[in-house]
């Protein structure tokens, strides 16, 4: 495998972490080559992109070759193999260090300014860098990460020796690697342009990331928190309703999901884009989701989901807007057993990798236009939905993502998933006449 330049590695990087998107994340790229690689992979997890300082301290008559590390927040690392076959002393190791030191200060008023760094506490943290070589440097970083309080460390590089998990498994929880060949020499053989990345190419990437997350952050201003009352109990939910909205789409969720699943949320920004509004909600309390039983109670989901669908029409935001019902897994059965009551009334349903045949004989009363969205990879549920499909009444059409397993984690699976779900809700929802 070779990569043209950084900016695809970080592209492709980016893809092989989509099962990331939706979570909360920050992108610490490692100056100065890892910045353009990082910065494509937060631009495709939507997340926020910082540098992570780390020197590498090198032998002195082979500065390529990497004797240990520094970052910032005093974190070191030394590699007691590479001192003893090059015999690099104390004194020469102190000096190496406090050239290294100086410049790591400078760096950092150079990129940042007078910003302070993103904050990592609670956070996954995901580090990347251009390639790992010795992985000293590595080691730092993801140390530093957890030194400012990263919950989780994802350590993701393009390219890295095949030894790549021994040598730092101890450092990350998670290990993400494109290219881990036997022939590997140095991170430069694998790309075709490999020039060295200057200064303002780091403080650019910076800049046009923040500009990208302040759009981000004022198409998502309709978002709020909200507590769904659904009879006697009260639901989490996150309601978001962009400028000028032509609908609201309301998610129900899968078995062991939440309203924080990260494919709802990722198709969710789908529909914000497309100019629709979204209710994603928890279907149970913490406690009813502790027996296994109400996980698969269709009947008693769907009424929290007809229960949502009551509330949502008394919510301002949601006045004079058209209400479409987005399901996956037994989500969907939810969503098309709540379709079929008359008062549910809504404009369109689209069912994601889901069980439409635990809806049982509801299914012909459904009158509202339903997509069936399946993986073509997931030949038991394609059956399922075929089978569901022959006893709709209503307008439908079944939709096979190709190459795509039941949650679609496959590269550009989700993205198609969004692409069909947006065009189907924007056909069939117009603003509701009640």
């Amino acid at each position: 495998m070779r990569f043209a330049n950084r900016p695809e590695a970080g592209r492709l990087l980016g893809q092989r972490l989509e099962y990331l998107r939706g979570q909360d994340v920050v992108v610490l790229g490692l100056p100065r080559g890892g910045v353009p690689v990082a910065a494509a992979v937060a631009e495709a997890l939507d997340a926020p992109l910082d540098v992570l300082l780390v020197r590498k301290l090198g032998v002195p008559y082979q500065p390529e070759l990497g004797m240990g590390a520094i970052g910032e927040d005093g974190v070191r690392v030394i590699n007691q193999e590479v001192l003893r076959t090059t015999g690099v002393g104390p004194d020469d190791l102190a000096a190496v260090e406090e050239r290294e030191r100086r410049v790591l200060a400078e760096r950092g008023a150079r990129y940042r300014g007078a910003t302070t760094p993103a904050p990592v506490a609670g956070r996954t943290a995901v580090v990347v860098d251009d390639g790992v070589a010795t992985g000293s440097t590595a080691r730092v970083a993801c140390r530093v990460a957890r030194a400012r309080g990263a919950a989780r460390i994802v350590l993701a590089v393009p390219v890295a020796p095949r030894d790549f998990t021994r040598r730092l498994g101890e450092d990350a929880d998670d290990l993400v690697c494109l290219h881990t060949p036997w022939d590997f020499a140095a991170v430069g053989q694998f790309y075709t342009d490999f020039t060295q990345v200057e200064d303002e190419e780091v403080t650019g990437c910076l800049r046009r990331a923040a500009e990208r997350r302040r759009h981000t952050a004022g198409a998502a201003s309709g978002a709020r928190e909200v507590t769904v009352t659904a009879g006697a109990v009260r639901l989490g939910g996150r309601l978001t309703v962009p400028d000028g909205a032509t609908g609201i789409v309301v998610f129900a969720h899968g078995s062991g999901s939440s309203r924080h699943s990260p494919r709802n949320r990722f198709v969710a920004e789908g529909l914000h884009r497309a100019g629709l509004g979204t209710l994603l909600f928890d279907l149970l309390t913490d406690a009813e989701e502790a027996d296994r039983g109400n996980v698969f109670d269709i009947a008693l989901l769907a009424g929290r989901l007809l229960d949502a669908t009551a509330w949502l029409r008394e919510e301002p935001d949601a006045e004079g807007l058209a209400i479409g019902y987005f399901g996956a897994s037994t989500g969907a059965a939810a969503a098309l057993w709540a379709a079929a009551d008359p008062a549910a009334r809504p404009a369109a349903v689209v069912s994601r990798g889901g069980r439409p045949d635990l809806a049982g004989a509801r299914l012909p009363e459904v009158t509202a236009p339903t997509l069936l969205i399946v993986g073509g990879a997931d030949p038991m549920v394609l059956d399922l939905n075929r089978d569901a499909q022959a006893r709709l009444r209503c307008e439908n059409r079944l939709a096979v993502v190709p190459r795509a397993t039941h949650l679609f984690e496959e590269p550009g699976t989700l993205e198609r998933v969004t692409e069909l779900a947006c065009a189907w809700f924007t056909d069939h929802m117009a603003p509701a006449h009640v």
